[in-house]
């Protein structure tokens, strides 16, 4: 007898039937049982460990949800595929991307279904996540497949908000002062939280008139796209320290005493100042002197017909000033040395910077 135990949900006893009679010739690759309501699929799984459930979404007494979050709940290990008429072929792909389940649209071929099963008992980890890994956007596709009227209550931290569906449309999102459909993009971008099903809840009012498929999907959108900033974000905020710690490094050595790195409008970015020295000198007050005397650079620049500057050094008995533009990043250095400080050496620190902070960017 097979490992391997697949269980199919459905309400439609002639559905159920013509699908056990079809994948009976798989019967050495798994054993297959049919049930035609949640309950008896509940009752089946505390008997044995069942690796694959198929479910039809919309069913009555225990719908497709309910027995997709008590599996979630009692058997994260167990698979899960959804039987819908209700689905879009966007959301659908959507959906096997991101989601626990998979899910396949009714009227299918049972060959579909059949390499479907077949593909998800030889995964070895689950599909796209376990069913552990339940989200707010499977909640909310169940909700909607199944053309349910629900209140789906969501809190996250001291947050709550509420969606509400009507026959699987979502008609209204709450969360504080906020409703609509800013409301349910701000929810689904919670990244965790508890949630609670209260069923048959009728809406308070309609704030929301897109389709389902359209408004999840641009959630799922902006969801990414914050996702994404966060990221770039944390990569920005690593490169800046990463530049920061060669500013630091180069006053440590002796006779520099300030390294700073000015943007366009001449605001500093980034700046270090030696131990000795910061009490002495401030890259802020200093920072128009600097932009100051960058503009009369380029006006001799443009007055005499030189080009591109590149670096400018001015000399003094006690010490030395340098200049040099970063182009690439629209940014330029400065660095104020000591007299025992060569204008050899600071130009060649400054090429490490600029070479180091092009590859941080």
């Amino acid at each position: 007898m097979p490992d391997k135990k697949v269980l199919v949900v459905d309400d439609e006893e002639d559905l159920t039937w013509s699908i056990a009679k079809h994948l009976s010739k798989d019967s050495d690759k798994y054993s297959l049982t049919t049930v035609n309501d949640g309950d008896k699929a509940l009752d089946v799984l505390t008997q044995y460990p069942v690796d694959l459930v198929i479910t039809d979404i919309r069913m009555p007494e225990i719908s497709g949800l309910d027995l997709l979050l008590q599996i979630k709940e009692n058997y994260p290990n167990t698979k899960v595929i959804i039987m819908t008429a209700y689905g879009s072929s966007e959301v659908q792909d959507e959906a096997n991307r991101r989601g626990c389940f998979k899910y396949i649209e009714k009227p299918f071929e049972i060959k579909e279904l059949r390499q479907l099963i077949l593909s998800a008992l030889q995964e070895k980890k689950g599909f796209d996540g376990q069913i552990s890994d339940f989200n707010l956007s499977d909640l909310i596709q169940m909700n909607c497949l199944g053309r349910l009227t629900n209140a789906l209550e969501v809190v996250n931290d001291n947050q709550r908000g509420i969606i509400y569906f009507k026959d699987g449309n979502i008609v209204h999102t709450e969360l504080g002062s906020m409703e609509g459909e800013e409301a349910f993009y701000e929810i689904i971008n919670w990244q965790g939280g508890e949630f609670s099903v209260n069923r048959n809840v009728t809406p308070p009012k309609e704030s929301i008139m897109k389709g389902w498929q359209t408004l999840l999907l641009e959630g799922l959108r902006r969801s990414d796209e914050r996702r994404n900033k966060a990221e770039g974000d944390d990569k920005k905020d690593k490169a800046s320290q990463n530049k920061k710690v060669l500013l630091d490094r180069l006053v440590e050595q002796k006779g520099f005493k300030v390294v700073a790195v000015f943007d366009a409008e001449g605001f500093p970015v980034l700046s270090s100042t030696a131990k000795k020295d910061a009490a002495k000198i401030s890259v802020a007050d200093i920072a128009p002197l600097v932009t100051d005397l960058k503009d009369q650079i380029s006006n001799i620049k443009e007055a005499m017909e030189m080009g591109r500057e590149q670096d400018f050094s001015l000399a003094f008995e006690n010490g030395n000033v340098y200049l040099r533009s970063f182009e690439k990043v629209n940014e330029y250095l400065l660095i104020v040395a000591d007299q025992t400080v060569t204008q050899s050496l600071i130009r060649m620190e400054a090429k490490k910077l600029q070479k180091n902070f092009l590859d941080n960017n």
